[in-house]
């Protein structure tokens, strides 16, 4: 079977719904095997309110990924995206943003806001790719072990 008859048959197979406190386990899972500093399952519990939006990105029955997008003050704030490692590359993760960036626009958003590592290259373009422009740079955003990390701000207007 061809790579591309392939993706196409295993993309029509993904789904995106929204996220449930049973998915935890799995989003646990995924965010330790993406993150050196995961966020704690007290986090993701924190979550679950009504000015949030979560995301379960799945492949037939099986999570491989998720995102967490706080509504605030008419503004979507993109707070955590991930991709199961071994499935990052496949487009999922473009697909999940496309989501929630179509769904922040159809809630009356004005634009979605996000961090991203400065060393993380790729997300940094994937976002850069759908539209976002860096506005900023926060020092000493991140935990990076010892020392700290700079995120960069992205934003993308939406609508008018």
């Amino acid at each position: 079977m061809g790579q591309d008859l392939y993706r196409k048959i295993e993309s029509a197979d993904l789904t995106i719904r929204a996220l449930h406190q049973e998915d935890l386990p799995d989003v646990l899972n995924i965010e330790a095997q993406g993150y050196s500093f995961p966020w704690s399952e007290s986090v993701f519990l924190g979550c679950f309110r009504p000015d949030y939006r979560l995301w379960a990105l799945s492949w037939g029955q099986r999570l491989s990924g998720y995102a967490v997008v706080a509504y605030m003050v008419g503004e979507a704030h993109l707070l955590n995206l991930c991709v199961a490692p071994a499935k990052q590359g496949s487009g999922r993760g473009r697909r999940l943003l496309r989501h929630l960036v179509l769904e922040a626009a159809r809630d009356g958003m004005s634009q979605v806001l996000l961090e991203v590592r400065a060393s993380n290259r790729a997300a940094i373009d994937l976002y850069a790719a759908e539209g976002f422009d860096v506005i900023g740079r926060r020092k000493g955003y991140y935990p990076a072990g010892r020392e700290r990390e700079d995120a960069l701000v992205m934003a993308l207007p939406l609508g008018g």
